[in-house]
């Protein structure tokens, strides 16, 4: 005998909208969507005129914390990456510093 289906696993996930504050909480995505979640979020920020983006990833093992990064990094526009202060997470967030849009180059 086969156990029972669950339907709602085998439909595709619907979109969300993730309100862009330049503050998001990774943790209610799965992992493997991290990395095109970051590149979207983080231009998305930076056509809004938001250059200082707070991702929290959590602590943990660093796993996720070095999935951001890495999405982070490949990005050109991405000035620089580093933990955020305490207050705001310490290393279970990170905070990048993005280079302003130029309308003239695009």
């Amino acid at each position: 005998m086969s156990e029972p289906r669950d339907e709602a696993r085998d439909k595709p996930a619907l979109p969300v909208a993730i309100p862009v504050t330049g503050d998001l909480d990774l943790h209610s995505f799965a992992p493997r969507e991290i990395p095109a979640l970051v590149e979207d979020y983080v231009q998305e920020c930076r056509e809004r005129g938001i250059l200082r983006v707070r991702l929290a990833h959590g602590r943990g093992r660093g796993v996720q914390r070095a999935v951001v990064r890495r999405a982070l990094l490949a990005l050109p526009h991405v000035v620089s990456v580093a933990d955020a202060v305490p207050e705001a997470g310490g290393w279970g967030a990170t905070i990048a510093v993005l280079r302003p849009r130029d309308p003239r180059a695009e």
